[in-house]
């Protein structure tokens, strides 16, 4: 089988590439250059597509004997993903760009290059497991639940899982990956893991959308319209956040109040009781399904809402072109923007975003 490995320059990546050597397969590693800043560097354990990383993956590939390419994809990021992250939240979302760059770039326009040029699979150091099934390839956890990555894998469709290779699926831990990759000599062993958002490095997320929207004071709003303080800019809340808010007026009962919407088309942030993020409904129009579909319009599945939560029992209903999902106990600080996935057991049954949310606690007047 001929295989693309992409290579971030981390040790999970490099790892993947030389099981997928090991097994037989001609494999030719690619590093995706995805910052259109030529020359940024890697600032401790943050950010990733560095032109450190570009170096660490030309080191493994180096040592693995495989032909190795940089790729540039800034251009198709910056749309695809950057643009995304920004629009988003000017309309007072929250996305997950490692979604998205999943979706649209190592699996999208990475897949559809590596497909044109004859390779049969793109391998990846992603924790998930593919099964093959008479009814078609699914995708499944990972069998170590703390690294399991699935999540931000359920965007893949039918399709992009049947030329997908995950060579880490079944490792137990990430502590015999990294030992392994001391085994093979590859200089990546002990390299921290990169975290927060890759595109900013700094980890200073409101400063760079205050850059990208612009800040603007608006009002902070209790749920019954009431105005309790300002803000100095809507883009820089989050449902759920408690912190940094700039109120004037106290809670009759004296408790914390945390933000529970956010709407950019008046710059109004709402907050309330902890009681009301509890959420009760989500539901979307944006829904891919990660192999077959589901049988029927209403079934059984466990939801999860964000990359380490823990799924909920739930019940899913299609109707009208939209997915609707009703927890058996509610969702906590759930925003629009996230995305769900849906789960069979362990078996990822596909995704959507968030476009409404329902309180379990109703409106006091």
């Amino acid at each position: 089988m001929r295989v693309l490995a992409a290579m971030s320059g981390g040790v999970d990546s490099a790892v993947a590439a030389a099981r997928a050597v090991e097994a037989g397969h001609d494999v030719v590693g690619v590093h995706l250059a995805l910052s259109r800043a030529g020359g940024t560097l890697r600032a401790g354990s943050r950010g990733c597509c560095t032109i450190e990383d570009a170096m660490d993956a030309r080191r493994a590939a180096d040592k693995l004997g495989m032909p190795f390419y940089v790729w540039d994809f800034s251009e198709r990021f910056r749309d695809d993903v950057i643009d995304d992250f920004v629009s988003e939240y000017r309309a007072g979302r929250t996305p997950n760009p490692c979604m998205r760059c999943n979706e649209k770039i190592k699996f999208a326009a990475l897949l559809e290059r590596a497909l044109e040029l004859g390779f049969d699979a793109v391998c990846t150091g992603h924790y998930a497991t593919l099964v093959d099934t008479p009814e078609g390839r699914e995708l499944h956890r990972a069998s170590d639940n703390a690294k399991d990555q699935s999540y931000v894998l359920g965007v893949l469709t039918a399709e992009q899982l049947a030329h997908t290779y995950f060579p880490l699926g079944s490792t137990p831990s990430k502590a015999l990956v990294r030992a392994e990759a001391e085994q093979r000599g590859l200089s990546v062993a002990q390299k921290p893991d990169s975290h927060d958002i890759c595109f900013i490095p700094d980890g200073d997320t409101r400063g760079w959308l205050a850059d990208k929207v612009g800040a603007e004071r608006g009002e902070i709003l209790d749920r019954t319209g009431a105005v309790v303080g300002t803000h100095e800019g809507a883009h820089a809340f989050t449902v759920g956040q408690r912190r940094g808010l700039q109120l004037g007026v106290p809670a009759a009962d004296g408790k914390p109040r945390f933000v529970l919407e956010v709407r950019p088309i008046n710059n109004t942030v709402v907050v309330g009781p902890k009681e009301a993020l509890a959420c009760s409904e989500i539901a979307g129009e944006r829904f891919t399904w990660a192999g077959r579909a589901p049988s029927s319009s209403s079934f059984a599945c466990h939801a999860q809402i964000r990359a380490h939560a823990d799924p909920v029992p739930a019940t899913a209903e299609i109707a009208d072109g939209v997915l609707t999902v009703r927890p058996e106990t509610p969702f906590d600080g759930v925003a629009p923007g996230q995305t769900a996935v849906l789960y069979d057991g362990t078996r990822v049954l596909g995704q959507f975003t968030i476009d409404r949310t329902v309180s379990a606690v109703p409106v006091e007047a």
